[in-house]
């Protein structure tokens, strides 16, 4: 059997790109927090997720437990598994699970910065801090009753490049969560009108859209004083900069594309349709 590792910590979206990589390696079978899941779907063992406590989730995942070692153990021997992923948050941890499930050797280690943008790590961070979710690659039914009411919502269908389905992912809130910090919306808008008034040549916002997903976007629809010093691009481009330092000075958010609507000038005359601005980074 070949065995490989994904690592990387806590909170930085492992589990959400395990199916996707793990299928474009050709490895059919992953270890994720306790779990053995074969083919998308899971084939023994017990989420680390589901535990009551911090130390118990910990035991959980490295398979402490015998009666659980030995289920995965003959799961992995019965469905004559040729190649194997194990998902960890260090190499330590990722090489005790293999030798404790006696798979052997580590054949190579990736590291989530391989797989993931740092755009979609820095998001997913955020993700966990201020909602406390967490990611089970395997589908909503075949999560354990015994924590459906921690269950947040059924996560989405993962596909191939090929649009094969080749899995699902469930998402919850552990027992064991320690509570998250919540930043509300209004207070994200704050900071993106301060950014944008801070240059000169903006009045003011009329409209902000934030759609913080796995790679966060932003629109920002503005009202621009006239006369101009410079080229409305220019104007937009320096909006664009502002805003992106500031998330990722306050928030350590890299936005992935920020909209600048420019819909008129602080006087009444009308505007070129042709210099509106609409940009991206």
């Amino acid at each position: 059997m070949r065995v490989f590792a994904l690592v990387g910590r806590s909170g930085t979206g492992k589990s959400t790109s395990a199916l996707s990589f793990a299928h474009s390696k050709n490895i059919p079978a992953m270890i994720d927090d306790g779990l053995l899941i074969y083919k998308g779907r899971k084939a023994a063992g017990s989420s680390a997720k589901y535990e009551k406590n911090y130390i118990t989730a910990i035991k959980r995942a490295v398979f402490f437990y015998e009666d659980h070692r030995k289920e995965v153990q003959n799961a992995i021997k019965a469905l004559d598994i040729h190649s194997i992923l194990i998902i960890g948050t260090s190499t330590k941890m990722v090489d005790q699970i293999a030798e404790t499930l006696q798979l052997g050797k580590i054949t190579k280690y990736y590291k989530i910065e391989e797989i993931r943008s740092s755009k979609e790590i820095n998001m997913a961070l955020y993700v966990r801090k201020t909602e406390g979710k967490h990611i089970i690659p395997i589908p909503y039914v075949q999560v354990e009753q015994n924590i459906l009411k921690k269950i947040i919502m059924k996560g989405k269908k993962i596909f191939s490049t090929q649009k094969e389905e080749i899995g699902e992912t469930t998402i919850i809130r552990p027992r064991f969560h320690q509570g998250t910090i919540h930043i509300s919306e209004h207070v994200l808008k704050q900071i993106i009108s301060h950014a944008c008034t801070s240059v000169e040549a903006v009045k003011k916002c009329h409209r902000i859209d934030i759609t913080l997903n796995e790679l966060p976007n932003i629109k920002i629809t503005l009202t621009m004083f006239y006369p101009l010093d410079e080229a409305l691009p220019v104007i937009a481009e320096k909006i664009q900069q502002k805003v992106a330092e500031d998330f990722l000075k306050f928030l350590n958010i890299e936005l992935n594309s920020i909209t600048i609507h420019i819909s008129k000038l602080s006087m009444e005359h009308s505007y070129p349709a042709s210099m509106i601005r609409t940009a991206r980074i």
